[in-house]
């Protein structure tokens, strides 16, 4: 499982709001809904948060394996 706890943390300390994506980002709502639901996201929305926090990708999200 994919989990994008990492960019909450990352967005907490570089003091960037959800709010700020809509605003000055103009990222999606529906982006931010899937992101928050662990949902799948494209690369180049992974290129656009990791540019626009100045990020590494491990910065934004994390591989948790499923016990199977």
């Amino acid at each position: 499982m994919i989990s994008y706890e990492p960019l909450w943390e990352t967005m907490r300390r570089k003091n960037i709001t959800t709010y700020v994506l809509v605003k000055e980002y103009n990222f999606s709502r529906g982006t931010l809904d899937s992101l928050k639901h662990n949902r799948n996201i494209s690369t180049a929305t992974l290129d656009d948060i990791c540019r626009i926090l100045d990020c590494r990708v491990e910065d934004v999200l994390i591989y948790i394996p499923n016990d199977k």
